[in-house]
């Protein structure tokens, strides 16, 4: 059933439970070396270890377990060429449920391979947002399927604010900042929502590529600015913001700072050198931030959201010559 109300503390909390015996509650790692770099006491929330390899996980899943039971009978509907299309093909067959995909025709082998892996029936359009949108459509008409939103939809939004509830559980003692990134804004809305009201005293910092600086700008304004054919490594975060997430970003975030992508990358080899442990360039953007000086960390205690760990390797190249 969609949801049209703003999440509350009490739903989050719901949310938490629902959702827990089909997601990971992922651990927070520490380094000595980041601790040193910035000054501070940084905490690593490792959604790069959730199901399916990122955050997406938690929304699909409680967006699908919120379904009615004659809207199960019928499956779920997205378009999606990233984690959302895995997350929400796994999430519909965990409930053993029919689920849609619309992915461009330009997706990643790796990422098609994955959603088909786990129930996805994909159906490939051009790669244009009308393509997209058009067999979603199409979809909806011939199945009677429900229309799962990447981020823009509150049910998701209620799930990813969970990672950030578990990330405060996780921690002896409160947090100055947490840094995250910000593509379409679930996930940084939903953490707003949580630290709004788990703990407001936190300052939310959204992390956005300078190649893909429309929630910069819409923040910025106030005025809300689409997304023009970004060119950044870190294409988890080339969408723009939706009707909800927007508003939401507007009235509770901090700031969102930006970084180029030598930053990003540089930012990505620290944390593949020094922690030993995979993260995708999306992730690798709040790290970026976190390091950059552009926020004083010294003596504070922070957190960063490692949003998802899914890497082409055959991409490699592509990230450190760029």
């Amino acid at each position: 059933m969609k949801q049209t109300t703003l999440p509350t503390k009490e739903s989050i909390i719901e949310a938490s439970k629902r959702i827990a015996p089909f997601v990971h509650r992922t651990p927070i790692l520490r380094s000595a070396f980041f601790d040193k770099k910035t000054n501070s006491s940084l905490f690593f929330k490792c959604e790069n270890f959730q199901k399916v390899g990122a955050f997406k996980s938690r929304g699909a899943t409680n967006a699908c377990l919120l379904l009615t039971s004659k809207e199960r009978k019928s499956g779920v509907t997205t378009h999606s060429s990233g984690n959302h299309a895995q997350a929400l093909a796994r999430a519909a067959g965990i409930l053993d449920m029919k689920s849609y995909i619309v992915m461009p025709e330009t997706a990643a082998k790796i990422k098609v391979e994955a959603t088909r892996q786990y129930g996805g029936i994909i159906r490939f359009c051009k790669p244009t947002l009308a393509a997209r949108e058009q067999t979603l459509q199409e979809i909806v008409e011939q199945t009677g399927a429900t229309v799962i939103h990447p981020y823009n939809d509150f049910r998701i939004i209620e799930g990813q604010a969970t990672a950030c509830l578990e990330l405060l559980s996780q921690t002896d003692e409160k947090l100055d900042y947490v840094f995250c990134p910000v593509g379409g804004g679930g996930l940084l809305s939903g953490t707003a929502l949580a630290l709004a009201y788990f703990s407001p005293e936190t300052k939310l910092i959204g992390c956005e590529p300078l190649r893909a600086n429309d929630a910069k700008r819409s923040f910025d304004t106030k005025t809300f600015v689409p997304s023009e054919n970004p060119k950044t490594i870190a294409d988890g975060l080339l969408t723009s913001l939706g009707s909800l997430t927007f508003p939401i970003i507007c009235n509770f975030v901090s700031d969102i700072i930006t970084v180029d992508e030598s930053e990003i990358v540089d930012a990505l080899k620290l944390v593949w050198e020094r922690t030993k442990i995979i993260i995708e360039p999306s992730s690798a953007v709040a790290v970026a931030v976190a390091i950059s000086g552009k926020i004083n960390l010294k003596n504070k205690k922070a957190a960063v959201i490692l949003s998802g760990g899914n890497v082409d390797l055959n991409q490699l190249a592509l990230f450190f010559n760029n």
